[in-house]
């Protein structure tokens, strides 16, 4: 039988062939899936010998890695928040990112908002992290694919959350206004699509495209989001990371107040943060001199 350090030096050296990145550090992640033990307890176990059953095992989801299937996929969870989610097709993976956002959020609250909600939620890393911090708070998790709800309903289990969830193409079958909404909906160009990683593009396509420019879907969201704001309500969004100026300079146009752009930890404005307008109007049946293309002009 192999030991461990052989393996987990072999099968590095597989994937930084086929161009995966940081493949060490993937290799380390897979061993300690198929071995059943922290990550770091393989550096107490390099001269362990590797049973043929559990090579079976990793050869396969090398193979798998190796094709370009996410890391997170094959190990079925990832930390977000310090929680533990499932991540698989049904939903983009949580991103590292996207923490930060979460974090920005809570700061902004000095007492936890009464309602809040999670548009295009996804496996629900947002909306359930903020239900995790703010117990008290109510959250409505939305999404336009069942699948993705389904998902985030099986992590909300996991979490021993009492969430609310409406399957919704944006606001159509949302009811009632909120504190809070937070949204990371589809950013990425459509002509662009075709260039993502391989990791990335096993992400749904729904998820991912935004339109020809990208901002389509944030456009309609801006639109229509003033009608289920509660006075001086926050909206909180994730945007590409040239978008960011574009969305907040269209926030204040529409009318909403104090629109900021925050960074992530790479220094990239990728969150925007605006308050309701004044008066909350429903938007959505202003058409902008051209829908498609609104928000970058």
């Amino acid at each position: 039988m192999k030991k461990l350090l052989e393996i987990l030096q072999s099968g590095a050296a597989y994937l930084e062939k086929r161009q995966i990145e940081e493949a060490r550090l993937n290799m380390e992640h897979l061993l300690a899936h198929v071995l059943g033990c922290r990550r770091l307890d393989i550096y107490l176990r390099f001269e362990q010998a590797v049973p043929e059953a559990d090579l079976v095992r990793l050869r396969e989801l090398l193979r798998r890695r190796g094709e370009g299937e996410p890391l997170q996929h094959l190990l079925g969870t990832v930390e977000f928040c310090g929680h533990e989610f499932i991540s698989d097709h049904r939903a983009l993976i949580p991103r590292p990112e996207t923490e930060t956002l979460v974090e920005l959020i809570l700061k902004k609250f000095a007492l936890p908002p009464a309602r809040v909600l999670d548009m295009a939620t996804g496996s629900g890393c947002i909306g359930l992290s903020l239900a995790k911090a703010w117990p008290q708070s109510e959250v409505v998790l939305a999404d336009i694919s069942e699948d993705a709800l389904d998902l985030a309903r099986m992590n909300a289990s996991r979490l021993k959350l009492n969430t609310k969830f409406t399957r919704s193409d944006l606001f159509e079958k949302i009811t009632g206004s909120f504190d809070v909404i937070v949204a990371n909906l589809p950013y990425i160009p459509t002509a662009e699509i075709s260039t993502l990683s391989p990791e990335v593009k096993r992400d749904p396509h729904l998820a991912l495209d935004g339109g020809p420019d990208g901002l389509r879907i944030v456009e309609r969201f801006l639109l229509a989001a003033p009608g289920y704001l509660n006075a001086g309500a926050l909206i909180a969004l994730e945007v590409g990371h040239d978008q960011g100026a574009p969305v907040a300079n269209r926030c204040t146009e529409l009318g909403y107040k104090h629109a900021v752009t925050a960074p992530d930890l790479a220094g990239i404005h990728r969150f925007v943060f605006a308050t309701a307008p004044p008066k909350a109007v429903v938007l959505d049946d202003l058409q902008p001199v051209n829908e498609v293309t609104a928000i970058a002009a």
